[in-house]
């Protein structure tokens, strides 16, 4: 069920102090009013200055003179947010930002217990349908979580069941200004136009869309925690690395579902699912002693050692195995 700000708000009890990401936009703004108010003295605001964008300097300036009114406190922390060749900017940009966060939070920061961020219900439903349009499984589908420990700090997403338009319309009530940041308009981004073309389509066509959507990745969490409990207790009975002869002995579905979960905790490998597909052939295949493995998976290959199945980068020198 979406909510009003002051519904949000009264739900949310972060540990305190507070820090609270504030890029100078509605959303952000609306988050950082709200924290100030409800905890004056305990609210600190972090603005990550991008540089990509030649208002970056205005942002920051509109950022500190907004903090100076309410009295809060304000830390901006530079990064570079260029992407590498392969790499989109929203996730380049994303990756900086946690890491300037860190950089806070193991500095000047040290007193801060959590961290909000401003994400809402409009941008769950478009984490959700970026997940479908790539095919996602659960993990994807579940969308965003609400709360969260990433780096030794305690996330927190306050306003996750708040529709974009109610924050606007609670910060225009309250009569404190934001900024626009153009490249919310280019739709050159995908979720620009998922923000620019769908939402306003399923809006029309399915007025409670957000808290359909949001049932949904709630129920996909569900599921995936499942999984991962499944995974975990089929881990153990394989051993870590797996043996293959113990991985032949699972279904299909336990197969992939354990492969996956001992890929990522252990070796942080993300399979594509034709990697997986293939690395499950080749399992099946191990009927003999001389029979070779050697796969890519993710950022680096799978390969069998005598028994048991390993996994290395070989750009990093952390693994068990020698191809």
């Amino acid at each position: 069920m979406t909510l009003s700000m002051p519904q949000a708000m009264a739900c949310f009890a972060p540990s305190l102090p507070l820090a609270v990401a504030y890029s100078g936009g509605a959303d952000s703004t609306a988050l950082l009013l709200a924290c100030a108010r409800q905890w004056p003295g305990h609210v600190h605001a972090v603005h990550v200055h991008h540089g990509l964008q030649a208002a970056a300097d205005d942002f920051e300036q509109h950022c500190r003179a907004v903090c100076d009114r309410l009295a809060v406190p304000l830390a901006v922390l530079a990064v570079d947010a260029r992407h590498r060749p392969g790499q989109s900017p929203e996730d380049a940009a994303r990756r900086a930002r946690y890491q300037a966060f860190e950089r806070f939070v193991a500095g000047d920061g040290s007193a801060v217990r959590s961290m909000a961020l401003a994400q809402h219900a409009d941008d769950q439903v478009e984490t959700v349908l970026l997940a479908l349009s790539r095919g996602a499984g659960l993990p994807g589908l579940s969308g965003m979580v609400a709360d969260w420990t990433h780096g030794g700090i305690l996330f927190h997403r306050p306003l996750l069941q708040v529709a974009g338009a109610e924050i606007r319309r609670w910060l225009t009530e309250q009569e404190v200004c934001w900024i626009e940041d153009p490249s919310n308009t280019d739709e050159r981004f995908t979720r620009n136009r998922i923000r620019l073309q769908v939402l306003p389509a399923l809006q029309a066509c399915f007025p409670q869309f957000r808290d359909t959507f949001a049932r949904s990745a709630a129920h996909a969490a569900q599921a995936q925690a499942l999984l991962l409990e499944l995974a975990a207790q089929d881990l153990d009975q394989v051993g870590s690395p797996p043996e293959i002869r113990k991985l032949q002995t699972l279904s299909s579905a336990r197969l992939a579902n354990v492969l996956r979960h001992w890929l990522q905790t252990t070796h942080q490998a993300s399979p594509s699912a034709a990697q997986l597909d293939a690395l499950m052939r080749q399992i099946a295949a191990c009927t003999t002693r001389g029979h070779r493995l050697h796969l890519k998976v993710a950022n680096g290959f799978c390969t069998r050692r005598g028994g048991v199945l390993d996994w290395y980068n070989p750009a990093v020198s952390t693994s068990s195995q020698s191809p």
